[in-house]
C-alpha cells in the first residue's frame, strides 16, 4: 500500500434480513465500510459501497471479518490516513492530527523520534517489610489495632516517598535520560558511518532525520534502524501500516496553554459542515499561540555528509515549519 492521504471520504452500508433457516444461520446482517478518493465524494461513495458489498458477501460466506471499519484517523491497518489536509507539496502531505498539531507525512524520507525514559520507583519488598516492622513496633507499644493501622499507612507513605526519591536519583545517574537516549544513536552511527543523520532535540527526547538516501517504509533496514536507536515501537508499526514516515511540525496544544480540546470532541475527519466554524476558531487560536514555540531544535549532523535532493527538500521544509534553527521554547 502506497502512502495515501485522501481528500474525500464516504461510508457505505449493506444491510439485509434473512428468512428463518437461511444457510448462513443469520437473521440479519449489516456491514459498513469506508471509501476514499482524491477526485470526488461521488467516487469515494462508490468505493465505500463496493467495499461494503464485498465484505458483506465474504462475511455471509463464513469469513471472520469486522462488520465495520474502525473510525480512527491514523492507525487503522488497511486504511489510509484520515486527517484534514493542510497543504500538499509534491508527494509530501501536511495534515492536522487528532489533537490539532500539524504533521508532515512523507512516503520515503525517514524520520524517527526517541523519547527519554521516565524515572521509575525503586520500590521493592524491603521497603514494605520496613514499613510493616515500624507499624508492628508502634502498634505493640500502643497495644491498639487502630494505632497499628494508622502507623502502617504513614510508614508505607514514607517508604513510597523514599523509594521514589531513590528512583529519581538512579534516573539521574550515568548522565541521566538524555545521555542514555543518545548512547544507542552514537553507537548506530559508529557502526554505519555511511549514514547521514540530522539530530534534533524535542521536548522529551530526540528526533532523527536520514539525509543520505530515501527509504521504503517496508525496507528491512527501517525496523532495524528503529530497534537500534530505541525508537517508539508503536511508531515503527504505524510506519509499516500507513506506508509513510511522520513528524510533528507544530506544538502539542496542552504545552502552549490550550486547555480546550480541538472540537468536535468525538469528530474524525471529515466533520459535519455545521461543526467547522467552531473548529476553525480553535485552530486560529492554536496557530496564533504556536508561533511563539518550536517543535524541535537542531543539534548536530552525524555520520557522513551525503544527501540526496529529496531529503534536502524535506529537511528545509521540516526545519522551517518546526522553527528548528530558532531559540524559541520547545513545545
Amino acid at each position: 500500500m502506497a502512502m495515501i492521504v485522501p481528500e474525500f471520504w464516504a461510508e457505505g452500508r449493506v444491510s439485509e434480513k434473512f428468512a428463518k433457516g437461511h444457510g448462513s444461520g443469520r437473521y440479519s446482517l449489516t456491514v459498513r465500510r469506508f471509501g476514499w478518493s482524491d477526485i470526488s465524494l461521488l467516487e469515494a461513495q462508490a468505493m465505500a459501497d463496493a467495499r461494503a458489498r464485498e465484505a458483506f458477501d465474504r462475511i455471509l460466506a463464513g469469513a471472520s471479518l469486522p462488520k465495520r471499519d474502525p473510525r480512527v484517523p491514523y492507525d487503522a491497518e488497511g486504511l489510509p490516513i484520515r486527517e484534514q489536509i493542510v497543504e500538499r507539496d509534491g508527494d509530501l502531505v501536511i495534515t492536522r492530527n487528532s489533537y490539532g498539531a500539524r504533521c508532515l507525512n512523507s512516503p520515503d524520507v525517514l524520520f524517527a523520534d526517541v523519547d527519554f525514559d521516565a524515572p521509575k520507583s525503586a520500590w521493592n519488598r524491603y521497603y514494605f517489610l520496613g514499613a510493616l516492622l515500624v507499624a508492628v513496633a508502634v502498634g505493640a507499644i500502643a497495644r491498639n489495632l487502630g494505632v497499628f493501622l494508622i502507623a502502617m499507612i504513614f510508614a508505607v507513605g514514607i517508604a513510597i516517598g523514599l523509594a521514589n526519591r531513590q528512583g529519581r536519583r538512579r534516573h539521574r545517574a550515568d548522565g541521566g535520560p538524555e545521555r542514555r537516549a543518545r548512547a544507542p544513536i552514537d553507537a548506530f552511527v559508529a557502526a554505519h558511518p555511511d549514514w547521514h543523520l540530522r539530530l534534533y532535540r524535542t521536548p522529551n527526547g530526540f528526533r532523527l532525520l536520514a539525509m543520505h538516501r530515501v527509504f521504503d517504509p517496508l525496507d528491512p533496514a527501517v525496523p532495524e534502524f528503529f530497534k537500534a536507536i530505541g525508537a517508539d515501537t508503536y511508531y515503527a508499526l504505524l510506519c509499516q501500516r500507513q506506508h509513510c514516515f511522520r513528524a510533528r511540525l507544530s506544538p502539542k496544544p496542552w504545552r502552549i496553554g490550550m486547555s480546550e480540546r480541538m472540537p468536535p470532541r468525538t469528530g474524525v475527519w471529515p466533520i459535519a459542515p455545521e461543526k467547522r466554524p467552531e473548529r476553525e476558531r480553535w485552530v486560529a487560536e492554536y496557530e496564533r499561540k504556536a508561533e511563539a514555540y518550536a517543535s524541535c531544535r537542531f543539534v548536530e549532523a552525524l555520520g557522513s555528509r551525503d544527501y540526496v535532493s529529496a531529503t534536502q527538500a524535506v529537511q528545509r521544509m521540516h526545519d522551517t515549519m518546526c522553527r528548528a534553527e530558532t531559540t524559541l521554547p520547545l513545545a
